[in-house]
């Protein structure tokens, strides 16, 4: 599998990860399906668009990308239709599942956005960082303020923003060792997730 491949791959388990959890969100919010589409749009797009405002790189992502956006519109028609026939869901099932996806594409999309940072600006380590943060989080937080609450990187919650910036760090660590990318972006990702769902099992908060 070559190095394009392996972006595309993740690109499209990263998109899907975070469409489903606007997707979730939406619908625990009792949305219609306009507003279901929007919200998968905005979770899926959100920080991607601000990583490319920042780094000036046109057309913006899902512009490029305009197939994602038909698959997000199929994908909210599906899941509505799916969830209708779902009269009792299992109260611990749904949100430990939205924690999954949400944590799958927090991974993907963190290393991907310091990827694409360093394709712009080689070395500017710390901007790689900063942008695979914001490509990881941004989604979630435009999505929350949507839906008209505080957004939860923003909480003294368990760990978010930080699982991103491990495994950014990480992912630097891996570039700057000259790792070979099949290696070090699905290792980074794993990072990001591993550390998410830790602290989703165990509470874990930082502590100031």
């Amino acid at each position: 599998m070559s190095y394009d491949d392996i972006l595309t791959l993740l690109e499209v388990l990263g998109v899907f990860a975070f469409s489903l959890t606007g997707i979730f969100e939406a619908r625990r919010l009792k949305m219609d399906f306009v507003g279901v589409y929007t919200l998968a749009m905005i979770t899926a797009f959100g920080g991607g668009t601000v990583r490319d405002l920042f780094l000036q790189r046109y057309p913006l992502f899902w512009i490029e990308n305009w197939p994602y956006c038909m698959a997000i519109l199929v994908l909210s028609l599906l899941s509505i239709i799916i969830l209708k026939q779902i009269r009792k869901p299992r109260k611990k099932g749904i949100p430990l599942l939205v924690n999954v996806f949400d944590a799958i594409g927090l991974g993907l999309f963190s290393v991907l956005g310091s990827v694409q940072s360093l394709q712009v600006y080689p070395q500017s380590y710390f901007i790689a960082i900063l942008m695979g943060v914001i490509t990881g989080t941004f989604g979630g937080i435009i999505r929350d303020i949507v839906g008209n609450k505080v957004p939860t990187v923003f909480q003294k919650s368990q760990l978010y923003a930080t699982c991103s910036m491990a495994g950014c760090v990480v992912y630097i660590l891996f570039d700057w060792l000259k790792v070979g990318q099949e290696i070090s972006i699905p290792a980074s990702a794993a990072v990001t997730l591993g550390i998410r769902m830790l602290a989703v099992r165990y509470d874990i908060r930082l502590p100031i």
